[in-house]
Formats: structure tokens, sequence, C-alpha cells
């Protein structure tokens, strides 16, 4: 028997519904359940082949069982190693070597210096910085935010670089990037999970939160869907994310990713709503059923993006091509992977 765990904190209704709808499927081998924990020796298993995580983000105690439930060959959901590896600044870096486009972007030291760290602690950074550039570079009005972390927690917009200062003032230790503001026609939010399901939510973030996924905007064209959902894909499919959501503003006709560092996005039907939240828990649960099914005990089951696997092969990302010749960049490997599924 394949047994399915959820992760999970103060959300109610997705993981209710998660676990409900795979025992509804009443597939053969397989039962699900909230995950239990009354002890995490070293290196044992506590009995679940797959765990769906929703929390970990937030609990570093969970975070650091769940590393070492992989290391028994537990499947979790999203990778463990790579959520902890990765961040937004990085996130719009890649995006940029696989040609999606994304605001353009500078990472900034934190206002304040980090505990146990003094002046000496930055003799390789120039001060002041090249502020006169930075701003030139991205322009106001723009958008400051923390380079990692998920929600909107401490995201500004800033007008002028008087107003960038004051903002900057308020952040503390927090290190942050200045982000272009891209005005836009249109903005969607997609759900993508196991890096093959797709779904394209019209999304309003001007909007008060439980409002966000109601919008007015006109409908937009298939191949702008199509052209979004192949980006959804190109980048999830880089990070090797199992569920994520990726953010896109469209100016001019072209979808820029705005965000795309959500490994725990919200699910809960009052925000989402009875249909988007329908669609997420069924595709969910098929994930988390292919995940069983696919487990083999005793080895890694993980999830690993083609960054870090082209990386293991020692290949080269240059505006997302491969330089090596036997080699194939993780735009062409995506690519060829939407082509394999629409086929």
């Amino acid at each position: 028997m394949k047994k399915i765990g959820i992760l999970f904190g103060m959300e109610n209704t997705f993981p209710e519904a998660l676990v409900n709808r795979i025992r509804e499927k009443n597939v053969s081998g397989i039962e699900a359940e909230f995950v239990s924990i009354d002890k995490v020796k070293m290196a044992e298993c506590i009995g679940y082949d797959v765990i769906f995580d929703r929390i970990s983000q937030d609990v570093p105690f969970y975070r650091g069982f769940l590393k070492n439930q992989a290391i028994t060959g537990t499947a979790v959901i999203n990778n463990p190693f790579w959520w902890e590896a990765d961040d937004k600044f990085f996130n719009n870096a890649l995006a940029e070597k696989l040609g999606v486009p994304v605001p353009k972007t500078v990472l900034l030291p934190s206002n304040k210096n980090p505990q146990d760290t003094s002046e000496n602690s930055f003799r390789n950074l120039k001060f002041p910085l090249d502020w006169e550039g930075i701003f030139e570079y991205i322009k106001f009005p723009a958008y400051f935010k923390p380079f990692s972390g998920g929600g909107w927690k401490s995201v500004y917009k800033v007008t002028d670089p008087q107003d960038f200062f004051e903002k900057y003032n308020e952040t503390d230790r927090l290190v942050m990037m200045l982000q272009e503001e891209i005005t836009f026609d249109l903005y969607f939010r997609c759900y993508c999970l196991d890096r093959r399901d797709v779904l394209i939510m019209p999304y309003e973030p001007r909007n008060p939160h439980h409002l966000r996924y109601v919008s007015s905007a006109p409908p937009a064209s298939q191949k702008l869907l199509d052209q979004i959902k192949e980006y959804v894909l190109v980048l999830n499919n880089a990070l090797g994310y199992d569920f994520n959501t990726v953010e896109f503003a469209v100016r001019d006709g072209i979808p820029y990713a705005i965000d795309f560092c959500n490994p725990a996005p919200d699910a809960d039907v009052h925000s989402v709503g009875q249909e988007n939240f329908d669609w997420v828990v069924e595709a969910a649960a098929n994930m988390a059923i292919r995940k069983a099914q696919q487990h083999t005990p005793g080895i890694n089951n993980l999830t690993w993006g083609t960054f870090v696997r082209s990386s293991a092969n020692n290949e080269l990302l240059t505006n997302g091509f491969g330089e090596k010749k036997k080699t194939k960049s993780v735009k062409a490997e995506s690519k060829k992977k939407l082509k394999v599924k629409a086929e």
C-alpha cells in the first residue's frame, strides 16, 4: 500500500478536499491522510511514500523533517532542498536566460547589517552604490520587494529616489530587489502542477485579496494564452516545481513573468473561487497518485529541474542555449516536452 500524506498549517479547505478527493478516486493500493509526526529520527522514514508540503516555508522544523524523509526515499512535493535554495531574484535571472520576458531587476544589500557583521564584512561593496546607474536602469515608478519569500509582505511602490530611500529605511535587514514597473493591460495567475497541467486564471492584483480572481478585463486571444502556457511550462520544467503559480503582466501584447517562486500558492476556495478550487484539487490529487505509483523505495524520488540537471551534466546556459555540442538547453528540452505532450 502506498501512503500519501498532507503536511499543512492554518489553511483548511484545500488539505481536507485533497485527502477526500484522493480517497474518492479509490485507486487500488493508494491511501491518503494528514501527516502525523510523533518523533523524527535521522534517516528513518515515518511511513509516507509521498508528502504534499504546504507549510514548511513557515516552520523550519518541518523543513528539516522533510529533508530527512527525502533521504529515506519519500517523494516530497515540492523538493525541500531546491525550494530552500531558490529565490525570486534568481528566478528572474533564470527566466532571462530562458528567453521568458521579465521586468528589469537589481539586487540590493539590506539596509541594516545582518547580525554578527560589521562594516568590515562589506569591504567588497562600493559605498555609495551606483544609485544613479541603478535608477536609470530601472526607471520610476518601480516596485521594491524582498528578493525571497512569499505573499505581499514588505512590497512597496516607489515613485522617485526620495521615496525609494524612505522605504529603504523601513526594510531593516531584508535583502531587497528593485524592479521595473510593468503597466499592464491584462494580468494572469497560473497554476502549474507536475510540470504538465496548467490553469490560466484572470487575476487583478490591485483588488482586495478576496476579489483578486474577479477581473473585468476583456478576454485574451488564444495566441496569448498559448504563449503564457508555454512560458509557464518552460519555467517550471527549469525550476523543477511540482506545484507552483506563475503571474504574468501583459504589456503591449507581451506577457512578462512577474512572480513565479510560489511553491505553496494560495489554494483556498474562498479566495480562488469554486471553479479554480475544483480544478486544483483534481490536478493535485492526480499528481499525488502518480507520484505514489511511480515511487521506488530506497532511491531519491525528488523532482529536480532541468537547471540543476543541466548543471550536473556540466551544461552551460547562455540565452537559454547550451554551448556544448552534445547538450540540450533548458529551453530546448522544455519545448521538446511541450511538443511531445501536444502530440
